[in-house]
């Protein structure tokens, strides 16, 4: 889903996309001229790898986030910029899959350690 930077509504608007098996759901509104807010939660399950031995494993993911999209560069301002992750919009154009898959994309590339790695003393990654 995209949608124009101008034709942000002033009130908040509902949204939910879906990525494998993460759904990317809230609200959506522009709070200033070059400013929107998007309010989300993360739900679903992602498939990782194992930092150690790299078998495929399941997490579960349940996140709430907060977005500042900019339409162009950021500039700081009066909101506490500690709670939301910062976005600048290209070409004036809010893209919710691209974000939806930036969020995931971050997600994989966390450490993630299966449960047999857990259990194994060695201090030495097994080679795959």
């Amino acid at each position: 889903m995209k949608i124009e930077f101008r034709k942000a509504p002033l009130d908040g608007s509902e949204f939910e996309i879906n990525s494998n098996s993460v759904k990317f759901l809230g609200t959506f509104c522009k709070i200033s001229s070059k400013l929107a807010k998007i309010s989300a939660v993360l739900n679903g399950n992602c498939d990782v790898d194992c930092c150690k031995c790299g078998v495929d494993m399941t997490v579960k993911v349940d996140e709430a986030i907060n977005f500042l999209v900019s339409d162009g560069n950021y500039e700081p301002n009066e909101h506490n910029d500690d709670e939301f992750v910062i976005i600048e919009a290209k070409d004036h154009i809010i893209d919710f899959e691209d974000i939806l898959h930036s969020e995931i994309e971050s997600l994989k590339s966390e450490y993630y350690v299966c449960n047999t790695c857990k259990n194994n003393d060695d201090l030495v990654e097994l080679e795959y």
